[in-house]
């Protein structure tokens, strides 16, 4: 009789509201019995106060430590969280990975899935990302009709930003932070300052939607984005 092995979900948790959890994902985060989350260095975890109002109480917790500013490469850290999800799945128990937003679109558990998915059953389930949720705050449409799209981390250099915005007919730059100046200088270039606009901290209790020109360059979060809407404002 083989022993049998646990589930692995990747569950998408949306940008920071509890009410964005799909109906699937609530299901499956109340059933299962042990329950993974990042965490940064100061032991805060982001995922879990999302779905703090949801959980059980008497699910095994596994906070993992995936720090995201070090010089060093990260894989080892990586490399450990998949490890201690492993032992619980050996176990034959059933195991979530809370991810912000979408699990596969900018988010962490890849680099999980890639580590288990060959070894246990797995399940991603999608997430609303802060991509969606930002255009949604700030009351404008993405896209219409064929546009040009694009999703662009502000970390890139300022000419493959510019590079790629000059093609574009719509976009979101996102993980802003320190490289707040540098973007900016590049919506100047190619006059879309007028287009831009920011909010940090989407759907989060904290959300705010601040004019670009307002912004203190100084005290920008990384969970923040710049969104450039088609020009094309009606049809």
């Amino acid at each position: 009789m083989s022993h049998k092995i646990g589930h692995l979900y990747g569950l998408g948790i949306g940008p920071g509201d509890p009410e964005l959890l799909t109906l699937k994902a609530l299901r499956i985060l109340k059933s299962v019995s042990v329950i993974a989350y990042p965490i940064s260095e100061r032991q805060q975890s982001l995922a879990r106060t999302i779905v703090e109002p949801y959980l059980t109480g008497n699910q095994i917790e596994v906070p993992i430590l995936l720090p995201f500013k070090l010089a060093e490469s990260s894989q080892p850290y990586y490399d450990e969280a998949a490890d201690k999800i492993a032992a619980h799945l050996h176990q034959g128990k059933d195991v979530v990975v809370l991810c912000e937003g979408d699990p596969f679109f900018f988010g962490t558990f890849m680099y999980l899935y890639t580590r288990l998915v060959d070894t246990f059953p797995t399940t991603v389930v999608p997430g609303v990302s802060s991509v969606m949720a930002s255009a949604s705050a700030l009351g404008v449409p993405l896209t219409y009709r064929n546009d040009i799209f694009m999703v662009l981390s502000a970390i890139l250099p300022a000419d493959s930003l510019a590079s790629r915005l000059a093609v574009a007919d719509a976009a979101v730059i996102i993980k802003l932070g320190k490289h707040f100046r540098k973007v900016c200088g590049v919506l100047q270039q190619l006059g879309l300052m007028e287009r831009a606009k920011f909010i940090e901290r989407a759907a989060m209790p904290n959300q705010k939607v601040i004019p670009i020109g307002e912004v203190n360059p100084d005290k920008v979060p990384y969970f923040s984005l710049i969104v450039i809407p088609s020009h094309l404002m009606s049809i």
